[in-house]
């Protein structure tokens, strides 16, 4: 699947660019499984004034209703951004085998970032965690999103 890791974060980057339109900040993710997208996300947390609207979340829940299970043990997630505590943890209940984010986040990540919710032997689930795929273009789509609010 490592090859493919640019063709999914393109995938993610799509979602993250539904997310701006709608007014909220461009994260987007996708979930896959045996090379297949089985779950797509992108944050609605603006346009559904709901705190956990989150592209994590909702990619995870759409993979999780399209196996009709939770576990997610054999499925990758793609995002654009560094996963938050939240969203750490959703990945972390799933089971997600791993994760593959483009843009490290400072203030929120918790990948290490900001805190490591995934270092190894800190829970009974480990996760493989790939960063910076497509860094540039993840990030200067958030840069772009909060340079055009300070504009309005």
């Amino acid at each position: 699947m490592k090859s493919d890791y640019f063709y999914f974060m393109d995938e993610a980057i799509a979602e993250a660019k539904k997310a701006a339109v709608c007014g909220d900040v461009p994260v987007g993710a996708v979930v896959v499984r045996y090379d297949q997208i089985i779950g797509r996300g992108h944050n609605t947390k603006e346009f559904d004034k709901d705190p956990m609207g989150h592209g994590e979340i909702k990619a995870i829940a759409a993979a999780a209703a399209y196996l009709g299970q939770w576990r997610l043990s054999e499925c990758t997630l793609f995002v654009t951004m560094e996963p938050c505590p939240m969203c750490a943890g959703a990945i972390l209940q799933s089971r997600i085998e791993r994760v593959v984010f483009g843009a490290w986040d400072v203030k929120w990540g918790a990948a290490g970032s900001k805190i490591d919710l995934f270092r190894p032997g800190l829970f009974n689930h480990e996760v493989a965690l790939y960063g910076g795929i497509r860094e540039k273009e993840c990030r200067k789509l958030v840069e772009d999103f909060f340079a055009s609010c300070r504009k309005k």
